[in-house]
């Protein structure tokens, strides 16, 4: 096996339109520190992570610029622009990614949260496994219904989770992913789902609560009663 270099690829060009704020989500300030400068600071400690890439709004370019060299993040390899959809947002992150990378990390940049101890759990498991993603036990009961929003099944919610991100994979079973994804023009979720279409397995490391999207106004409530605490 070729010397493992993981590079962290940070989706962060969401358009924030469900935040109904006139900022971007990166830059709200979370108990004192942008929301992008926590994401970040989690990779840049980690010393599992070799290297990192931020996929964003060009609009938003200069300022995530600005915080990288204020708080001196020196594992920021390159900013990209991000595209229209997730997976070619990610496919212009990795793009980027140095020539000597063996495995992909994709997180969130709206996953401000995100712990050290689960970056190195969930890379560490990509690294046997090939593929593997963090997620929480969902404690609801789930139903699917149909295009009526009638109840057809009710899926056994022990064998149910709540995938968050990072989510590692193995460099070449990216690609393989990547490429089948765009050939079938397949609507991607998340990164996972590039991988399981191949017939692949992702291994699922139980995640922390503390791990949440910033989606709604809501969520930043939540996130700084965590930090609080």
């Amino acid at each position: 096996m070729d010397k493992v270099f993981v590079s962290a690829v940070i989706v962060a060009a969401g358009n924030s339109t469900r935040m109904g704020l006139e900022i971007s989500k990166q830059f709200i300030d979370l108990c004192g520190e942008p929301v992008i400068s926590r994401t970040l600071k989690a990779f840049e400690s980690s010393k599992i992570i070799d290297s990192v890439v931020v996929v964003c709004r060009e609009a938003d370019k200069k300022e995530i610029e600005k915080i990288v060299a204020e708080k001196g993040y020196k594992k920021v390899r390159a900013l990209v622009n991000g595209g229209a959809e997730r997976y070619e947002s990610v496919e212009n992150g990795i793009k980027a990614c140095d020539e000597k990378t063996t495995h992909f990390a994709i997180h969130d940049g709206a996953r401000p949260l995100i712990s050290g101890e689960d970056i190195e759990r969930v890379v560490k498991s990509a690294l046997i496994n090939n593929a593997a993603a963090l997620g929480t036990p969902v404690t609801d009961t789930i139903k699917v219904v149909n295009d009526k929003d009638e109840i057809i099944s009710t899926p056994v919610r022990s064998t149910l989770r709540a995938v968050q991100t990072p989510q590692v994979f193995e460099k070449k079973l990216y690609l393989r992913a990547l490429e089948n994804a765009v050939k079938n023009n397949e609507p991607v979720t998340d990164d996972c789902k590039l991988v399981e279409s191949l017939g692949e397995k992702v291994q699922i490391i139980i995640g922390s609560e503390t791990n949440i999207k910033l989606t709604t106004r809501s969520d930043i409530a939540v996130a700084e009663s965590f930090l609080d605490n």
